[in-house]
């Protein structure tokens, strides 16, 4: 099985990630409480299945969208800033928040038809069953 990972913007992302490190006017604070991000996601294949695991602490299930289309899987979603106030002393902010989105292109054995998903304790669960493998068919030659 082959999965590609398709993010045409992840350089750039990354620029931005880093950048965001950077204090800015002289300030030693950093905010990064707008940075977008991507879930770790590990893959693993089963009898009969593929198993998607993404991991989205804080993201709340009804909050993240799981579709399929032209064999493309796609996770996106956000995760809420919390509201800190200067009162509260935050002097770094490393958590990251804001929106995502994850796309995976799906091997021609998986059933589109059939993929399940299910949330528990920030990490998402995605069942992709495999379709039945074509067997080939046995084609009778006759003489005439």
């Amino acid at each position: 099985m082959i999965i590609t990972r398709y993010e045409p913007w992840g350089w750039l992302n990354q620029l931005q990630r880093e950048l965001e490190h950077i204090p800015i006017w002289g300030s030693s604070e950093v905010s990064m409480a707008t940075a977008a991000w991507a879930p770790a996601v590990d893959i693993k294949e089963e009898s009969g299945k593929y198993i998607l695991y993404a991991d989205l602490p804080g993201v709340k299930p009804e909050e993240t969208d799981v579709s399929i289309e032209d064999g493309v899987l796609t996770i996106k979603g956000e995760k809420k800033t919390e509201a800190i106030t200067k009162k509260e002393g935050c002097k770094r902010v490393e958590r990251i928040y804001g929106s995502f989105h994850r796309r995976f292109i799906l091997p021609d054995t998986a059933n589109p038809d059939a993929i399940s998903a299910k949330s528990k304790d920030g990490v998402l669960e995605i069942i992709i069953p495999m379709r039945e493998a074509v067997q080939p068919k046995k084609i009778a030659v006759t003489h005439p």
